[in-house]
C-alpha cells in the first residue's frame, strides 16, 4: 500500500497544473506527456520547448531528493509486467488520441466531451484492473 502524502500530492498537483496553463497561455499547446515525447522525434518541429518540457519532468524528482525530500515510491512489479503495460498504454494512446495527462488533466479543463469520455474510459479500466489482479488473482 502507497503511503498517503497530501501535501506532496496537492503540491505536485498544482504544478502540474500550473505547467499545463504556462504551456497553453505561452505556447497554445496542451500539455500531454506522448504528444511532448513524440516531438521529440527527429524531424519534428517545436523541439526546444519539448525538451524543456521534458527535462524539468525528469529532472524534478532528483532535485527534490537532492534537496533532502522523500519520495515515497517503489514498486514491486517484475519488469516483464512494467514493459507490458508500457506497450498496452502506447496502443491505447494511439487510439485514444492521447495521453492521460492531455485528457485528464488540460481536455478535461477545457470541458471537451471526448477527453471526458476518454478520463471515464481509463479510470474505469484502471479501477477494473487493480480489482481484478489484487482479488482475482492474488495481486503481485
Amino acid at each position: 500500500m502507497t503511503e498517503f502524502t497530501p501535501w506532496q500530492s496537492l503540491s505536485g498537483g498544482m504544478l502540474i497544473g500550473l505547467s499545463a496553463v504556462l504551456l497553453m497561455a505561452l505556447h497554445g499547446r496542451i500539455a500531454g506527456m506522448t504528444a511532448i515525447l513524440s516531438g521529440l522525434l527527429p524531424g519534428a518541429e517545436n523541439r526546444v520547448w519539448r525538451l524543456l518540457f521534458f527535462a524539468g519532468a525528469v529532472i524534478a524528482p532528483f532535485l527534490l531528493i537532492r534537496f533532502g525530500m522523500e519520495i515515497p515510491f517503489r514498486s514491486e512489479t517484475p519488469m516483464l509486467w512494467t514493459v507490458l503495460s508500457g506497450l498496452i498504454v502506447g496502443v491505447g494512446v494511439t487510439y485514444g488520441g492521447g495521453c492521460t495527462s492531455g485528457h485528464g488533466i488540460c481536455g478535461n479543463a477545457r470541458l471537451s466531451p471526448r477527453s471526458v469520455v476518454a478520463t471515464l474510459t481509463f479510470m474505469l479500466t484502471a479501477g477494473l484492473t487493480v480489482f481484478v489482479v489484487r482479488h482475482l488473482l492474488g495481486g503481485f
